[in-house]
């Protein structure tokens, strides 16, 4: 979904302070638009003004000890002049905006193609798909994204975590009679599910230690029953609240996932992570 840019697009000049967050949003919005380089460029000079005077008074603190007197007044003195180096050092050349500028571009015109929105992955993005994978991907793009759209939470984090819980299908949960139970997130039917349960042989961490158990899992009467049920879990449960925070990154999500206890699998978060950043993948390549 593309964006308008504002009528307005901030700028900082040499003699101005660092970007501010609002700016900052304003610039991401208009930069949205892949046909306004204007607004990718100035960005990427704010993000590097950002991450410059960052850098500063890393460096500041780190040669010069405060002393008890000091007032806050000085401080903010400082403070503003840390801002105005920043903004002074951002955009030479040479320096980190035409590199941001670049990868910016690359990642405005991809998701552009494929709708898909920009999050940071994380860890290893280079990964070859099976036609398994693909196919799992394709199979329940369109009802993720529907869930996706009234819930926020991206479709490829879904899917991703779909096709890790089932082995990209082939490891579905099924009913006592072979059919279907449409379960693709491993939800487990606790004492307030009062739908349908299909009971199932299943790996648990126990001390870290694998063991087979019998548990009972909820069941569903298709996928996007599923999906929406998963949406629901993580959306409206206190226990998953930081998770649903984080969906800005692969690798936050996974581990507040794993963090909550989702999963017992002490890996869990990295294998997550790499199942959803190769959902991501073949969703741009869409």
């Amino acid at each position: 979904m593309s964006m308008a840019a504002p009528t307005s697009i901030p700028t900082i000049s040499s003699g101005g302070l660092a970007a501010d967050a609002r700016s900052l949003d304003v610039l991401k919005l208009a930069a949205g638009n892949k046909s306004d380089p204007k607004a990718v460029k100035e960005a990427a000079k704010q993000f590097e003004s950002l991450f410059m005077r960052e850098l500063i008074k890393s460096m500041r603190e780190a040669t010069m000890k405060s002393g008890l007197m000091d007032s806050d007044g000085e401080k903010l003195g400082t403070d503003l002049l840390d801002q105005q180096f920043a903004v002074q050092l951002a955009g030479m050349p040479g320096g980190l905006t035409d590199a941001i500028t670049r990868q910016l571009t690359q990642q405005m015109t991809g998701n552009a193609r494929s709708g898909v929105p920009t999050v940071s992955l994380g860890g290893s993005t280079t990964v070859n798909p099976s036609a398994t994978q693909s196919g799992f991907v394709s199979q329940h793009s369109d009802a993720a994204e529907r869930v996706s759209q009234a819930t926020g939470i991206p479709a490829a984090f879904m899917i991703g975590q779909a096709g890790h819980e089932t082995g990209w299908g082939r490891s579905e949960i099924r009913n006592a009679d072979g059919s279907n139970a449409f379960n693709l997130f491993g939800i487990k039917a606790g004492p307030g599910w009062t739908g349908k349960v299909a009971e199932v042989t299943t790996t648990e961490y126990v001390d870290g230690e694998p063991k087979k158990v019998t548990a009972k899992f909820r069941a569903y009467n298709s996928y996007e029953d599923s999906f929406r049920d998963y949406a629901r879990l993580i959306g409206e449960s206190p226990r998953y609240a930081q998770a649903r925070a984080q969906t800005g990154s692969v690798t936050a999500f996974a581990t507040e996932l794993q963090r909550a206890g989702y999963a017992t699998d002490p890996a869990y978060a990295a294998k997550l992570s790499r199942a959803i950043n190769t959902s991501l993948q073949l969703q741009r390549r869409a």
